[in-house]
This record gives C-alpha cells, structure tokens and sequence, in this order.
C-alpha cells in the first residue's frame, strides 16, 4: 500500500481513484465497511482504492489542551487499511490552512482539483469543511455538479444482546447499537475489553516504546515492560489478560493499568509481564494487545500480600488466554 501525505502531490497513476473518507479513529467494524464498499466499487471499475485521513484529530486542533483518547496511531491505522486491501492511503494534515477551506473548497480544491477522484464513499455521520458546513448529502450535491460519484453508507451495528451490558448510545432503526468510535472509548472506559472488541471487530491494543521503570516487578519476581500512554487514555485501571507482540513474536502477559496505588499513586502507567520472557526489552518498541479483564485495581497493605495476589492473577490470565 501506497503511503501518501499531501493531495497536492497526488501522483497522476492514481487519478480517478475510489476514496473513503473519514477520521477512521479505531478502524472499528462501521469505518470497515465504509472502507469495503470503496475497495469493492474500485475493484470493479478497475481504479485505485484509498483512504483519506486526518492527522492530528480535528478535535485535537480544535482543542489542543483537552486530551482525546485515540484508539488508534497513524501506523495502526494504515496498518488496518492494508490488510482491507486499498492501494493508498493518504493522511492529511489536519491544519489552519485545511481548517479554514468551505465544504466546497474541499471538495474543488482537495477531492476533485488534487486527487482527481471519480468516486467517494462516506459514513452517513460524515461532516466536513469550515463549521462542519458539509454533510453526506452536500457532498453527493457537489460530486453531482462536479462529475462524481458519491457512496454515503448507512448506520451498522451490533445487537445490544451481543454486548457485556448495553451501553448508552442511540439505537439504530434496526434496534441495533451503533459502531463508532464512541463506543469504543465508553467500553475501554468501563474495563469492557470484550465489548470494544466486538465493535472493533479485534481486540484493542495499544503500542510504544519500553522504558524504565521503579524495577519494583521485578524485586516481586515480575519483571515488567513499561509503556506511558497519552493522558488521554481513559482505560479502566485494573489487571488485564494481553498478548505482547514484540518483533515476531507473540507472548502471553498480565497488563496492569492504573495509578499504582499502593506505592506512589502517581500518573497512570501500563506495566506488563510477560510470561516465558527473559531479555531487555527497553527502547523496543511492543504491542499490548487487550484480551479480557480480570481485576480491579486496589491498595494492598504490603509487598508480600501483593506477590500473592500477582501470583493469583498471572494464574487465572494464563487459564483465560490458553482457552480463548
């Protein structure tokens, strides 16, 4: 898959191309089928399928000191798009300048004059422009008079019976509970790793460079690999069941999430064990990817009281993860 940042560098071999547009956030199973139907209409005209997203969030460019809880990197992003199968994937940067452009202005300047698409596809919710002036319906206006075609594809969801217990979120007209990015936050927020997985359509995971820690797992005989993930991350705290991918391997792991109460109940840190892992992993880069939830998190009154309780965790996570 081709890697793109700029519409006004848009290669001429990708002209006419078929583009999804959206914000993608979590890449969940609602964005997937936004995807699909551009990579199906493309497939069957013979063009170039793509992507075109926005980095940072707009919401982050809009409200740069309220952090936002991403799902999802760049790279996981693009990661996703690949294994859909599109042949570009073009992130905008998100800035004054794009800010500032009409929903017509976008549409002349970036869709048609820059790219050169011959069809879009959107979500429904799809807003776009200066004040969020453009809408699914303002788009197929604009493709009309300017000799594209537009896709605008409709709510999906899941049943509220297939979820853990139904969140609050509206319903679609088929009764079903909407995917969206949403979604996906209130579950991870409520330490519901199994429900963020069936609107993601995988389990969530999060990934970053191993630092340094208090070496305090390791004095208890748990060596751990530190993450520190953006303030904006909201997930529970507690004990998680996770796979640690690092390079090409895969390792089963307890994760832990939260303020570590019972020491310094500082800033919120993700520190994971790995089992059947003895090596260095600092400065590599890992992936924690989310599997069930075990526990909450609590203050123990002493080191041997939590040993004991890790040892209680790391043996009902490895039960979870081998019959998963």
């Amino acid at each position: 898959m081709l890697d793109l940042s700029s519409y006004k560098t848009f290669p001429d071999t990708m002209n006419g191309a078929v583009l999804a547009i959206g914000n993608f956030d979590g890449v969940h199973l609602g964005h997937k089928a936004v995807l699909t139907y551009a990579l199906d209409i493309a497939r069957k005209r013979k063009s170039s399928a793509g992507v075109m997203f926005f980095s940072p969030h707009p919401r982050q460019f809009f409200s740069p000191d309220t952090p936002l809880f991403m799902l999802t990197n760049p790279r996981q992003k693009r990661a996703e798009f690949e294994k859909i199968g599109l042949d570009f994937a073009l992130e905008l940067s998100f800035d004054a300048e794009l800010a500032q452009k009409s929903a017509e202005e976008f549409v002349t300047q970036v869709l048609v004059e820059g790219v050169k698409v011959s069809h879009v596809v959107v979500g429904y919710d799809f807003f776009f422009g200066r004040g969020r002036g453009g809408n699914p319906q303002i788009l197929r206006e604009l493709g009309e008079n300017l000799g594209f075609g537009v896709t605008i594809v409709d709510a999906e969801g899941l049943l509220p019976s297939d979820c853990d217990k139904e969140p609050n979120s509206e319903l679609a007209a088929s009764g079903q509970l909407i995917y969206s990015s949403s979604l996906v936050r209130d579950a991870l927020e409520e330490g519901q790793v199994k429900r963020a997985a069936s609107i993601l359509g995988r389990n969530w995971q999060v990934e970053g460079v191993v630092t340094s820690g208090a070496g305090r797992g390791e004095g208890l005989g748990f060596p751990t690999a530190n993450l520190s993930l953006s303030k904006g991350c909201h997930l529970h705290h507690g004990i998680y069941a996770a796979l640690v991918h690092h390079k090409e391997n895969v390792y089963k792991g307890a994760a832990y999430f939260g303020k570590r109460p019972s020491f310094d109940n500082d800033e919120p840190v993700l520190e994971v064990f790995l089992f059947d892992y003895d090596g260095n992993l600092y400065g590599d880069t890992i992936a924690v990817e989310f599997v069930d939830f075990v526990r909450e998190d609590v203050k123990f009154s002493d080191m041997d009281e939590l040993k004991v309780q890790m040892d209680e965790d790391c043996r009902i996570i490895e039960q979870v993860l081998t019959e998963r």
